[in-house]
């Protein structure tokens, strides 16, 4: 069964399990450990068994399964098996359970998309609040499954809306899908992520929303850096610039760094600092009215700018620039920006290395490794370039760090 038609039960059993980082041989012996030694389960490859089954959807557990998982996963039989706790998939998470009326709104606005209204919408908007916060904690691929399934409801309510409702839920159908974009660029599936950005940033010239066009577009800009193409992504990032005036500061400064971190990647300090320059005065102006930006920029403040000026100066080749912005960024992002952690962990290890100072990379880069491994391709691939970077050294930390990191393909 595709994920996308998995019933609600299975994709939550999925994503607790992953959520908590336990393969299904480590969830088999949490329920092993959580019956206690009275109870009569079968052997550990059995219940793996069990367990593969449940999260294709092909049965839903019985007891004493029900209850066991009910309790290694600290949430109640509705909030984990009952349809009726949610009208679509989410995570079971307090804040997105509708009450009664409103959950007979949803269900009836799902079945009869005309029927779509302020208030479903109000509730969809704070299901996709919830999860790109989520997904800071766990990493995309845990989400991408009920991301999906959403993206698919709220583009069927969208061919049945009409005036404000029908403007305000195709501006949804475009966030959710720049969402979609984002997860699959995290995953490493580049080229979805691009066929995503091109149809979000459609969708918001559609509803009109110039902040999430230029959104997009500087997210494009984000993945050709990625790829090593910087003067595309130079390119993105000035075309973002054309709806200045129709933006807030807040994605004008992104447009600004983003062409910066282009200009690093090409040798061109001078223009990236000059960039960078512009670009802090702006997100600084945005930081005190932080309510004009757009829910989707709630991440984006002076910390992480700091950060991303850190990043730049990695780019340009200057690591004893680099550390500083890096450390006092860091030392601002909550804990449950685990993804972020580890990338900007890795930036700030190699900073490290590219200085000589062997032992705060390697204290730095094992710090955060197993966070990169579980989250972050992308940390991995920095970190293996610590390894790189320590073994010129001769470090005795490079094998330590090797050791923590998957094994190439």
């Amino acid at each position: 069964m595709a994920a996308d038609d998995l019933p609600g039960w299975a994709l939550r059993l999925r994503i607790e399990r992953r959520n908590r980082l336990w393969s299904q041989r480590g969830l088999a012996r949490e329920l092993i450990g959580a019956a206690g030694e009275h109870a009569h389960l079968p052997s550990a490859e059995s219940i793996v068994r069990r367990i593969k089954a449940y999260e294709a959807g092909h049965n839903q557990p019985d007891e004493p399964y029900r209850t066991l998982l009910c309790r290694v996963f600290g949430l109640s039989a509705a909030e984990l098996f009952d349809s009726a706790g949610m009208p679509l998939p989410a995570l079971a998470l307090p804040s997105l359970a509708p009450d009664p009326e409103m959950y007979e709104r949803i269900t009836k606005v799902i079945s009869e998309p005309r029927r779509v209204d302020l208030e479903t919408i109000e509730w969809l908007e704070r299901c996709l609040a919830e999860h790109r916060r989520a997904e800071d904690t766990m990493g995309s691929r845990p989400l991408m499954p009920v991301v999906r399934a959403q993206l698919a409801t709220v583009t069927d309510l969208a061919r049945g809306a009409s005036g404000k409702p029908g403007d305000r839920i195709v501006s949804m159908v475009a966030q959710y899908a720049q969402f979609l974009a984002w997860m699959c660029q995290d995953s490493g599936d580049l080229a979805a992520a691009l066929a995503w950005y091109d149809r979000s940033h459609g969708w918001a010239l559609e509803a009109g929303d110039a902040a999430l066009a230029s959104t997009t577009l500087n997210m494009r800009a984000h993945l050709a850096w990625s790829v090593g193409d910087p003067q595309r992504c130079v390119r993105l990032a000035e075309a973002s610039r054309w709806h200045d005036g129709r933006t807030t500061l807040g994605i004008q400064g992104m447009a600004a760094q983003m062409a910066a971190r282009g200009h690093a990647q090409m040798g061109e300090g001078q223009a990236a600092r000059s960039l960078l320059g512009e670009a802090e005065d702006l997100i600084k102006s945005a930081a005190e009215r932080p309510d004009d930006e757009p829910p989707w920029m709630y991440f984006y403040g002076e910390g992480w700018f700091l950060m991303q000026r850190g990043m730049a100066e990695l780019e340009i080749g200057d690591g004893r620039r680099a550390v500083p912005f890096l450390e006092r960024g860091l030392s601002d992002l909550p804990e449950s920006y685990r993804r972020d952690r580890a990338w900007f962990g890795a930036c700030l290890a190699r900073a490290h290395a590219m200085t000589g100072e062997a032992e705060a990379a390697t204290e730095t880069a094992l710090s955060i490794a197993p966070d990169a491994v579980a989250v972050n391709i992308y940390a991995v691939g920095d970190l293996r370039k610590v390894v790189k970077l320590l073994d010129r050294m001769r470090a005795p930390g490079a094998r330590d760090l090797e050791d923590a990191l998957p094994t190439s393909a």
